[in-house]
């Protein structure tokens, strides 16, 4: 008895085809395995072009929330500004003599196609 004859057999052992039936049986599952790799195969790109696809958007509606982010912060600043200046902070008041706010409110006012 050699080392290889102890080791452990892995697999399923293959069968001898002893007639054409068996040839054909075999022949039969093969086609439906392949087949079923190719739908398997399919489905997972498919399923990587979704999530590609819905990275795209995400990054994109990112990209739109950072830019409202970025005109909301200077809109706050300007609105702390001009609340100081109002209160009696009298060093900034003659920074906004001359401003017509509500002409501000309605520029810096998203419209609601870019919320979308």
């Amino acid at each position: 008895m050699t080392v290889s004859d102890m080791a452990p057999k892995r697999g399923k052992p293959r069968k001898e085809v002893d007639s054409e039936e068996d040839g054909d049986e075999y022949r039969k599952k093969r086609d439906r395995n392949n087949m079923a790799v190719k739908r398997s195969r399919q489905k997972s790109k498919i399923k990587t072009a979704e999530t590609m696809h819905r990275v795209n958007t995400l990054k994109n509606e990112n990209t739109v929330l950072q830019e409202k982010v970025k005109t909301l912060t200077k809109e706050l600043g300007f609105l702390k500004e001009l609340f100081l200046a109002h209160a009696g902070n009298s060093a900034d008041k003659s920074k906004f003599e001359d401003v017509d706010l509500q002409q501000l409110l309605t520029e810096d006012t998203p419209s609601s196609d870019t919320m979308k």
